[in-house]
């Protein structure tokens, strides 16, 4: 039980590991009951998962990982997280599942489905199932209400099977003491900490700089570099050029109604009063009590910016309550709904959101209106003249281009037009040239072209770029006179390292033989640090948070309070030296040991129904088409 507890002390990932079970099958394993059998994936005990089924779970992968990692969800990252595999697996241990609880007699009635859906939080409004929420979410993840409700239906299934599986485990008073007073252990530690810095005078001979750098000399590879030639085609170098007439903005006007409306507005100011999501219902009660006190002193003629500011709990409260100007959807709908059937002047009945009660004063009301085509004008002109000079830059360009095909180079092209042409620098992919806005698509068009080839017409943001390769310097290794300071810099830092890593492994054994702290710092020139009293999974007063450092500490006792080596961390080399062990008093066990049972036994659940699961799996027969992961 103890390496459980380790195993998983302070992570967050126990708190939900059962409900994430339910959640992968609601919104990603959409293997149901009744799929269609559309191609085989694998069989598991004679039962078949679809291309279908397959594809639907896979995609909902790539789409979790993306909504994650944004723009870092690369095809690279998507490859190393293997998630074809993790699709399958997810598939299997549905299926798997599903035949064990059905076996087992298991089912979830309509009436359990229907409780399940409408006590969804995501579904509701103001507390309450709504069903239009309902069908707007499911689409936003393209879900239909027929499956998702099939898979909500195995989710709770699944739920019933985990129940049925865990349910006699158990986490006993002596379990619970023992996790308590493990991860509320402290130590105090005494320490030496010997970093590179201490030794700045080394001497480093010719020698030894060559040999450094005939084992290194990989690291000092140069990148490949390129020296381009480019012409660039702004469109803001056309405007002067365009001419919009005033039928064209017309038309344009016409053609676009939905540009020149503006919606509805109000101006608002509002006192907050928040209430905690959890709250119990005297909470609430007692936060709805004072919003109504502030309310009777605001309909009593008292300036509400002022209340505002003494009672609002808001962020808005020492600019007096003052939202600005807003339209409907940029306020939660509770807000929103009160605000905009009020008229200027007016104050509001409390109003109850996610945040908390509000008292609401419009102060301005903007009722929803046309741009007249006279109001209209200036923005359409330049719009059109912005799309007109993006045109002829691109235009330019390409005629320029065409002119290449006739076999002549960017600069008798330049020259025969009058062009400025610009000839970059060596670069590099690391250190593309300055004056481009999308410099890294720049360097990555540069390092595609060949020698004396032209590019085709290039968007980098700013303009329309025509790119020749000039000249490629291949990667290479320099003799050692380029690159000699480097060197002696790295190699002085890697002496100074070793002499650190000697020093410390001195100042360990002088312990070891019976040195005290004091006798030993003062050989070594070092003065002894103490950290304080920390737990296991803290920073480390004094130092930091390090792991390992703080897995060395509490491994050590009064019987050895010295560790078998030096421990290596982020600032140097560590000498550590036990000073003082505390365990937690069983007051606060006491206190604790509820909420402790109650995490215990969901990590105890967890592992039990992980390895039903992976017995469950081993004794299956699981058939995958041939290759079907690797086509």
């Amino acid at each position: 039980m103890l390496s459980l507890m380790r195993k998983h002390a302070g992570s967050w990932l126990i708190k939900v590991v059962l409900g994430a079970i339910v959640v992968v099958f609601v919104l990603w394993g959409v293997g149901s009951w009744t799929s269609e059998r559309s191609g085989r994936v694998a069989t598991v005990n004679g039962d078949t998962i679809t291309v279908d089924e397959y594809r639907m779970t896979y995609k909902r992968l790539i789409e979790q990982v993306r909504q994650s990692f944004g723009n870092n969800a690369n095809e690279e990252l998507i490859r190393s997280l293997q998630l074809e595999q993790k699709a399958l697996d997810q598939l299997v241990d549905n299926l798997l599942m599903r035949q064990a609880a059905s076996e087992l007699g298991l089912q979830v009635s309509d009436e359990d489905l229907s409780q399940s859906i409408r006590s969804i939080s995501a579904f509701q409004v103001a507390g309450a199932f709504d069903p239009r929420r309902y069908q707007i979410i499911l689409s936003n993840n393209n879900l239909t209400p027929e499956s998702f409700e099939t898979s909500q239906r195995d989710a709770l299934l699944v739920q019933k099977l985990n129940t049925f599986i865990t349910g006699s485990v158990k986490v006993s008073d002596q379990e619970a003491l023992e996790w308590y007073t493990w991860n509320n252990t402290t130590v105090n530690l005494d320490f030496f900490l010997l970093i590179a810095d201490r030794y700045p005078d080394m001497e480093i001979a010719a020698e030894e700089t060559q040999s450094y750098f005939d084992a290194h000399k990989d690291s000092y590879k140069t990148d490949p570099a390129l020296k381009v030639r480019y012409l660039k085609f702004a469109p803001t170098s056309f405007e002067s050029q365009v001419s919009v007439s005033d039928d064209e903005i017309a038309e344009y006007y016409d053609e676009h109604p939905d540009e020149f409306q503006n919606p509805k507005t109000v101006e608002a100011r509002h006192v907050l009063i928040k209430v905690d999501p959890e709250a119990s219902p005297e909470d609430v009660a007692k936060s709805k009590t004072r919003i109504e006190a502030v309310l009777q002193k605001a309909r009593g003629g008292e300036d509400f910016a002022e209340l505002a500011k003494a009672y609002s709990e808001g962020p808005s409260k020492d600019k007096g309550g003052h939202l600005g100007t807003f339209k409907r959807e940029t306020m939660v709908k509770p807000f929103s709904d009160k605000a905009f059937s009020m008229k200027a002047g007016e104050i509001s009945e409390p109003v109850k959101t996610r945040f908390g009660w509000h008292i609401i004063k419009v102060e301005k009301v903007n009722e929803a209106n046309t741009m007249s085509l006279a109001d209209a004008t200036g923005r359409i002109r330049q719009i059109l003249t912005v799309d007109a000079s993006k045109n002829m830059a691109y235009d330019t360009a390409e005629a320029v281009y065409d002119a290449t095909f006739e076999g002549e180079q960017l600069e008798s092209v330049a020259a025969a037009q009058n062009l400025s042409l610009i000839t970059t620098d060596f670069f590099t992919r690391r250190t593309p040239p300055q004056g481009v806005q999308k410099k890294t698509e720049f360097a990555n068009s540069a390092f595609s072209l060949i020698e004396g080839e032209v590019s085709d017409v290039k968007d980098f943001g700013d303009g329309y770029y025509l790119m020749e390769l000039v000249e490629k310097r291949p990667s290479e290794i320099p003799e050692l006179a380029a690159v000699e300071e480097k060197v002696k810099s790295d190699l002085l830092d890697q002496k100074r390292d070793e002499q650190a890593r000697a020093d410390a492994e001195a100042v360990l054994a002088a312990l070891k033989d019976g040195g005290s702290l004091q006798e030993v710092g003062e050989q070594f020139e070092l003065k002894p640090e103490q950290t304080g009293f920390f737990k296991r999974n803290d920073s480390i007063p004094n130092i930091g948070y390090e792991r390992a450092l703080s897995q060395a500490a509490f491994e050590l006792s009064d019987q050895s309070k010295l560790p078998p080596e030096i421990i290596k961390g982020s600032k140097g080399y560590y000498v550590i030296q036990l000073s003082q062990r505390k365990t937690p008093s069983p007051d606060g066990f006491q206190k604790e040991k509820t909420g402790i049972k109650d995490q215990l036994l969901q990590q105890k659940k967890f592992k039990a129904f992980e390895a039903w699961l992976e017995n469950i799996k081993n004794r299956s027969e699981i058939v995958v088409e041939d290759n079907f992961l690797n086509s």
